[in-house]
């Protein structure tokens, strides 16, 4: 695993050196992307711009380095049994750094208005392995058919096509992504971490501030030719609208919905292969850092017939910013009859300031309650406080103080009473 780490580290660096090389005679900054370092905190869907600076094919490689200093604990009252009648105990944690994480990304201008992005995950928590997260092909102009082609359309119009990450929601803007954790004012992901990578296509329409997309896939995560009946595609769609009032002030509402009728297993909400950022917290005897990498998240389980709503309001004035997330998904497991919901609630309140807001302090609720398979009622809380340090617009440190409760939980079940509370430290490059 080292010489892994060690070998990718190293391959990312050499990539680096040869990039930077250049820097000072070309822009590493392409058209329609979002930027990978400071810059693209609070973007959302890369700037829609059709005056093009192609002069030929530009390839820009990057990527992301992440390290986190861990000193949680955690406790629960539940006393679940093991095929011996002996009663499975939380393991013991200490304070220590994680498994480092790195990302290798693509991004390629590939003609005029047309680019690709591809994404590696060199090293996770999950996969100590490289394996490639997803990527997709990106046009904003036709003139690849002919110059001009439907200029008047495309100029409000984007088309992704690919195995990506699919714009459900305007949470995923603001995850840690692996080891992409520069867009993240706190270290952890949201409770229910809705997020997926399946194929498929989403058409956009950018006009005056509002932002239309509808988009479907295959609704799968493994992809493959087995199983042909056993899922149906899914639908992705957002409305919103997102401006600045004056030069002080930005506001964003986006409503989405991703739904699925029949799925060999709805991966929306166990999607993230990466793995979660508190490590082995809630986790039994013998868990291991690789096969337990979901630790403090929570999956409902619903596998068919998933329908989830996120509504997320985004307010920004000066160097104040709120970013709401309310979402409601509704499914069953194979063998329920019945749909069960799931609701979440969560509001982060960030304060960015000193020279270009390179200094930030903020908080985040987040609350999840529903209704677990067997007809009981659980819910889960998080509380964040979290401070941070962009040293360059490539390189940021941040603290946090994370404290996560569970109720309602049987009394076989590890989690019944459990807690985990504690300091998280990180440190990320992305460039």
């Amino acid at each position: 695993m080292k010489k892994i780490i060690n070998y990718s580290s190293a391959v990312l660096l050499i990539l680096f050196g040869f990039q930077a090389f250049g820097q000072e005679m070309n822009s590493r900054d392409l058209d329609n992307f979002r930027f990978p370092d400071q810059r693209g905190i609070n973007q959302f869907e890369g700037k829609k711009d059709t005056t093009s600076t192609f002069d030929g094919v530009k390839v820009r490689i990057g990527g992301a380095f992440a390290i986190q200093f861990q000193a949680l604990d955690h406790e629960t009252t539940g006393k679940p049994l093991n095929d011996n009648g002996d009663v499975i105990s939380l393991i013991e944690i200490g304070n220590n750094f994680n498994l480092p994480t790195a990302n290798l990304d693509f991004d390629v201008q590939l003609y005029d208005g047309i680019s690709m992005h591809l994404r590696t995950y060199l090293s996770s928590r999950h996969h100590p392995e490289p394996y490639v997260k997803g990527g997709y092909i990106q046009i904003d102009k036709l003139d690849f058919i002919n110059e001009g082609f439907m200029e008047d359309v495309m100029k409000d119009v984007r088309i992704k096509i690919g195995h990506m990450e699919n714009n459900y929601g305007d949470a995923h803007f603001r995850r840690t992504d692996n080891a992409q954790a520069i867009y993240n004012p706190f270290v952890g992901n949201l409770i229910m971490d809705g997020f997926t990578t399946e194929v498929g296509a989403e058409v956009y329409y950018f006009k005056k501030g509002f932002i239309g997309m509808l988009g479907a896939t295959n609704g799968k995560l493994n992809q493959g030719v087995d199983n042909p009946g056993a899922t149906d595609p899914s639908i992705i769609a957002k409305l919103g609208y997102d401006d600045y009032i004056n030069d002080d002030l930005r506001v964003r509402l986006t409503g989405s919905v991703y739904h699925t009728n029949k799925s060999a297993n709805a991966y929306l909400y166990s999607a993230d292969r990466a793995g979660s950022r508190y490590y082995l917290v809630m986790e039994q005897e013998g868990a291991t850092t690789k096969g337990n990498f979901t630790s403090g998240r929570f999956n409902p389980g619903l596998k068919n017939e998933l329908t989830a709503f996120m509504i997320n309001p985004f307010v920004k004035y000066k160097g104040l910013e709120f970013f709401g997330t309310f979402e409601m998904a509704t499914g069953k497991e194979e063998a329920e009859v019945d749909s069960r919901t799931f609701n979440q609630y969560a509001a982060e309140v960030i304060y960015r300031f000193g020279n270009n807001e390179n200094l930030y302090v903020g908080g985040r609720y987040n609350y999840v309650d529903g209704e677990m398979k067997g007809g009981y009622d659980v819910d889960i809380s998080r509380f964040n406080i979290a401070a941070g340090w962009f040293m360059t617009k490539n390189i940021m440190a941040k603290l946090e103080y994370v404290n996560q409760k569970y109720d309602g939980f049987l009394a076989t079940d590890l989690r019944n009473g459990g807690k985990f509370d504690g300091i998280m430290a990180e440190a990320v490059i992305s460039f």
